[in-house]
């Protein structure tokens, strides 16, 4: 299913009549959550709750501040909620969820069809989202997902149910933010929002550890769409970003619930090596002292084979994950760890997510983390069942100089963020009203050599900071299909304008759907109709690719801005990214102080939180520095001469020079996507002067 035919498809007026969404109007409101409030106590608030926890989620009493939040939510107003990974924040928003229509009924409101409303939830997670809906669903519980894997009869079906009022809780990613369509579905849904979710809402501060560009755009969102009220989760978040957070959804400090990082049955520990191949010895060994399910996180793809290989060698039941595996690999993978006792998985960060294994006995980090954040939350996926787990970090100095060129590595070069600028700002748009211009993302990244994060938060800078631009529904330039059984019954309109511009591979039918109006005078939503028509009913199977990301010019009278304004955008954006860099190198150096300072890494760790050891204890007893107090020794990389004949063989593969950050990541081995489009980062000169 196309992302045009889903905008046609959601872009529905629940009460029954279709109403086109235009962002800049007033939008009808919903009963207000005050209303909601008039009758409703708190008593009734902590009964209802406590039933559905019991009844629908088998269990006997919430944990930490569960209730307190949840409390809060049912009363009408909006929370942040910072639990450790682990700690329950799911049922922050599913209780919540089942407990509306509860409490409607109780109190004699919201009794006419369908108009008890929905919960939705924003997550970037997929499997994530899918595994939940499928856990709700066993319960009984009526949840769905939007994502661009259903069927046109799956999204027919909840729509149909978010429309008769069966729904409770429906998942989304970020992304889908940027569909009108979906926009103006959720203004309109009878019964309104309800309540909506915001996981990992960490991504929404510009200076939290893992910042999405997509996320910015959810507090624009949540107000367009009248949400009743809003909650905000994750595991990881410093004082700064839970403020930055709150801030962007006008959440009071009394809204804030925050639970202790500390877990005392996590023993902390760190060992530091010049080298990879100096530190190997010490894994083995602690892996045979220490059996049990055990992640190890490495960096890079390569590095994740190459050390399941080696210890798949010495005897050990090793696996690897990494993006790069094939969908039914990553399963398979999966589903091994989750059933295994003693399984050893080398993995990228790509691992771990949504994994909800209580028995995990050790992580082990291989390569240093890129953050404190994403160390506690990696860390937090050991021991959930209680017992003692532990956390080994090796620092090794190879392998920080290494992050340190990443970090370095992402930032674009600012001739490069200054001609994509100038060619944006340069796009004229189409006639009004539409005022659209269209930006193919991946070839923009590509031919300025723009990684895919900094492109993103640029478009998303132009939209929100400068507001130049406006995200609407992204399309397919690419539809291709095998066909499965014959077509050519099918006499219509539309799969005879498809036979006129689709072109036999081959394997495979290519349809240029860029000369469909032209060369067959059919519009290009009823061709994608039909296609999607064939694949549901399993003549053809579809692949739809070649996303086109498609922007409305926000103020056409001004467009395109002159040039003293485009250079102050391009000044201002630039600024922001060098501000990134020095963040992501600061927070290599926190990491590397963690382990290397003499205190206890526990307490240091909670500290960096806002938080403490119970008692405001000084030492936790059982990391590295409380049982030794000594600190773990922090290796440098030894100088290396200046390497020019390795250096003359990097410019003899590069002939264009335009750039000198793109010669930088040849010669040291960074990837970016015109090193990608070169072909380079399989050349032999790809990092051949990296131990500079």
């Amino acid at each position: 299913m196309s992302s045009g035919d889903e905008a046609d498809l959601l872009n529905i007026d629940y009460s029954g009549a279709k109403r086109k969404f235009e962002p800049e109007s007033p939008i009808e409101s919903k009963r207000s959550c005050k209303d909601f409030d008039d009758t409703s106590t708190e008593s009734l608030a902590r009964t209802v709750a406590r039933d559905v926890l019991r009844q629908r989620f088998g269990m006997e009493a919430f944990r930490l501040q569960q209730e307190r939040a949840i409390t809060r939510l049912l009363e009408g107003d909006s929370c942040v909620i910072i639990f450790p990974t682990g700690g329950g924040k799911s049922l922050c928003y599913q209780i919540p969820a089942l407990c509306f229509k509860i409490l409607d009924t109780k109190k004699g409101e919201r009794q006419g069809p369908a108009e008890q409303g929905i919960t939705l939830v924003v997550s970037p997670l997929i499997a994530l989202m899918k595994d939940q809906v499928d856990a709700l669903r066993r319960r009984g519980i009526s949840a769905a997902v939007l994502d661009s894997t259903k069927s046109r009869e799956e999204y027919l079906a909840t729509v149909d149910s978010m429309r008769n009022g069966t729904l409770d809780i429906l998942y989304c990613a970020p992304e889908r933010l940027n569909n009108e369509g979906f926009v103006a579905s959720m203004a309109n849904v009878r019964g309104g929002v309800r309540l909506l979710a915001v996981d990992e809402a960490h991504c929404i501060s510009e200076w939290g550890h893992s910042f999405r560009p997509d996320y910015l755009k959810i507090a624009r969102f949540y107000r367009e769409i009248h949400a009743e009220r809003v909650v905000c989760l994750t595991a990881t978040a410093t004082p700064a970003v839970a403020d930055d957070v709150r801030r962007a959804f006008d959440i009071p400090e009394a809204g804030l619930f925050r639970t202790s990082t500390y877990r005392s049955n996590l023993h902390l520990y760190a060992q530091s090596y010049m080298t990879k191949k100096e530190s190997y010895p010490q894994l083995r060994a602690f892996l045979k002292a220490h059996p049990g399910s055990t992640i190890i996180y490495v960096t890079l793809q390569k590095q994740a084979e190459e050390l399941a290989d080696q210890l798949r060698s010495h005897k050990f039941k090793t696996r690897h994950f990494h993006a790069g595996l094939r969908p039914d690999e990553k399963t398979t993978c999966q589903e091994a760890f989750m059933a295994s006792k003693d399984m050893v998985v080398v993995a990228t960060i790509a691992f771990g997510m949504g994994i909800d294994k209580a028995d995990i006995r050790n992580v082990i980090h291989y390569a240093a983390p890129s953050s404190l954040e994403s160390y506690s939350q990696e860390i937090g996926r050991a021991g959930r069942d209680g017992k003692v787990s532990h956390c080994l970090l090796f620092l090794c100095a190879d392998d920080l100089h290494l992050r340190e060129s990443f970090a370095r590595g992402d930032l674009p070069s600012k001739s490069s963020v200054a001609r994509l600028l100038r060619e944006v700002l340069s796009l004229k748009p189409s006639a009004p009203p539409e005022n659209h211009i269209e930006a193919n993302l991946y070839q923009q990244g590509r031919e300025f050599d723009i990684k895919a994060n900094a492109l993103g938060n640029i478009y998303a800078q132009l939209e929100l900071r400068f507001d130049l631009l406006r995200a609407t529904t992204p399309k397919y330039t690419k539809y291709s299909y095998k066909q499965l059984k014959n077509t050519d019954w099918d006499k219509s309109p539309a799969a005879t304008a498809l036979r006129k511009i689709t072109k036999k591979a081959i394997s495979n039918h290519n349809v240029d759907m860029e000369s469909a109006y032209p060369k067959t005078g059919m519009p290009r939503a009823e061709l994608i109709s039909k296609l999607n028509a064939w694949n549901d009913e399993n003549f053809i199977q579809l692949t739809a690719g070649g996303v086109v990301n498609v922007f409305r010019v926000s103020q056409p009278s001004e467009w395109p801005p002159n040039t003293n304004a485009s250079q102050e955008i391009i000044d201002a954006l630039y600024k922001d990214m060098e501000m990134r860099e020095v963040q992501e190198l600061k927070r290599m150096d926190q990491v590397v102080r963690l382990i290397s300072d003499k205190a206890c890494f526990s307490r240091k760790l909670a500290e960096h939180f806002g938080d403490s050891l119970p008692g405001n204890a000084q030492e936790c007893g059982h990391c590295t520095w409380c049982e030794t107090h000594k600190a773990v020794e922090q290796f440098t990389p030894p100088g290396a001469s200046w390497d020019g004949p390795a250096f003359l063989k990097v410019l003899e593969a590069c002939p264009e020079r335009d750039d000198p950050r793109y010669l930088a990541r040849v010669a040291f081995g960074i990837g970016s996507p015109r090193v990608t489009m070169a072909k380079l980062s399989k050349s032999s000169v790809f990092g051949s002067v990296s131990g500079i």
